[in-house]
């Protein structure tokens, strides 16, 4: 039970910073968001709202498509990333506490960057904790197991789509727009291996002292 409750702590508090991660990046997003971002910022500046809505509304819709053509991806961490990490997204914006944008260049770049980096270190911590995929990385998959395309490819093709539609709604692409899976993705990886460590580690030593024989 209590590996249980970390695993709660840990995949919430990677909510988060995922959520936190957004936020900053969308402070400079002249320089270039993620396409899913793209997406919500250009739905907000055209239909209003706000971007953490469109994110939950965009994410529910996404986790509607899975469960009619795949179920499996779907799960209660799937319900709770798409519902919340929008309007932790948007508490953060609302705080207005985060770096705003400046005159320079390299110091903007430098803003955008950390929030990149907290992104991927908050997205690995909570998919680390095994309560399904985030409704993004379920639709993914689900194009994968359909198309027959290897899961990065079917990334590639799915964000393809997402980023010229929000381009032609007027989202926000840059120079960073393409580069930004590269950053983040390593960032992604070493804080999802390094949560995975830990749960397994703290796992193995809660069975060693339950076999331990009195």
């Amino acid at each position: 039970m209590g590996l249980k409750l970390f695993r709660y702590f840990i995949f919430f508090l990677g909510l988060i910073l995922f959520g936190l991660g957004n936020a900053i990046a969308v402070n400079v997003k002249f320089l270039g968001l993620h396409p899913w971002e793209v997406l919500n910022v250009a739905m907000f500046q055209r239909f209003g709202l706000t971007i953490g809505t469109w994110n939950v509304i965009c994410g529910l819709m996404l986790v509607i498509v899975v469960f009619l053509v795949d179920r499996r991806y779907i799960n209660v961490g799937t319900f709770l990333n798409a519902l919340l990490i929008g309007p932790i997204f948007d508490f953060f914006l609302w705080l207005d506490i985060l770096p705003h944008a400046t005159e320079h260049f390299w110091l903007n770049l430098l803003i955008l960057l950390s929030g990149v980096t907290i992104t991927g270190i908050g997205g690995g911590m909570y998919v680390a904790c095994s309560f399904g995929a985030g409704p993004r990385d379920g639709f993914m998959l689900s194009v994968s197991d359909k198309t027959g395309l290897s899961v990065s490819r079917a990334r590639i093709v799915v964000e393809t789509l997402v980023l010229i539609i929000g381009f032609i709604l007027g989202g926000p692409v840059f120079v960073m727009t393409f580069i930004y899976t590269f950053i983040q993705s390593p960032v992604f990886q070493f804080s999802m291996k390094t949560i995975r460590t830990l749960i397994d580690t703290i796992d193995r030593k809660r069975k060693e002292q339950v076999e331990v024989p009195f």
